[in-house]
């Protein structure tokens, strides 16, 4: 079988997106996917994304890890989903889909960034020396001094795979301030087992991290990533986050054809 794939990336975090609407592609075949995500012997990104048919909505995501597995939500993974659902004429310029934490609304401008609305937050759960909180994919946030020659590597599955959070782990994000708005993050991701370039979910977790434990007053704040610059906004009220929106460039890359 010969498959047609699409790759994107969104400030560095790639991805391999496919048109499943047809419903074709073998799902559970968690080989395939790993072997399409992997650099050496595949198409190589940090997931892949099917784009489904939905019902109620202009579509659906199914969003697996770079290991195979499907996974919680990806921010990046979503708002290069929606460039690739307009490149594929399913939306014009917004977008409502489901994805495996739920509804989301999207828009698109004509400079191809992507603002995604992400789940509300209710609960953050502040320690003395890093935060943890579900911005629809577990996150540990850690400020760190020396971010720039941090093992992020070894240092994020430290945690990752720690007592802390058991077996099913978490992504590990670990910033450095900048200035009052400005934050520099880089992340480990448990699925991933390595630093990416961004993290969608990891960035808006630090945003709102960052301002429940009063290192910023802003609502609009500024993410510096390895792979680009990230922008997170949010209403909040006695400590509930809502109208969370992650907002960056989603980029085709190519398109192309592989056996499998």
């Amino acid at each position: 079988m010969q498959l047609t794939f699409y790759k994107y990336q969104g400030t560095g975090n790639d991805f391999v997106m496919i048109d499943n609407r047809t419903e074709f592609f073998p799902k559970n075949n968690t080989k395939l996917i790993e072997k399409l995500c992997d650099r050496r012997f595949g198409v190589g990104a940090d997931g892949l994304i099917l784009l489904e048919n939905h019902p109620q909505y202009d579509f659906k995501m199914v969003y697996y890890n770079s290991d195979g597995n499907e996974s919680s939500m990806c921010g990046n993974g979503g708002r290069c989903l929606v460039a690739f659902a307009k490149q594929m004429g399913v939306i014009e310029n917004k977008a409502e889909f489901e994805a495996v934490d739920g509804y989301h609304f999207a828009t698109i401008d004509k400079n191809g960034i992507v603002a995604l609305q992400m789940k509300d937050v209710d609960t953050v759960n502040q320690q003395e020396n890093y935060t943890f909180l579900n911005t629809g994919s577990p996150h540990h946030v850690q400020i760190v001094d020396d971010l720039e020659s941090l093992d992020v590597k070894s240092e994020g599955a430290k945690i990752r795979y720690s007592n802390l959070y058991g077996n099913a782990g978490s992504n590990v994000n670990f910033v450095h301030q900048l200035e009052n708005d400005i934050f520099a993050v880089r992340t480990y991701e448990r699925g991933v087992e390595d630093e990416t370039l961004s993290c969608g979910t990891g960035v808006t977790a630090v945003a709102i991290a960052m301002h429940q434990t009063g290192k910023t007053n802003n609502n609009i704040i500024d993410l510096n990533v390895e792979g680009g610059k990230l922008k997170v906004q949010f209403d909040v009220n006695n400590g509930k986050y809502s109208n969370v929106f992650l907002i960056g460039p989603a980029t085709f890359v190519f398109e192309g054809r592989i056996n499998l």
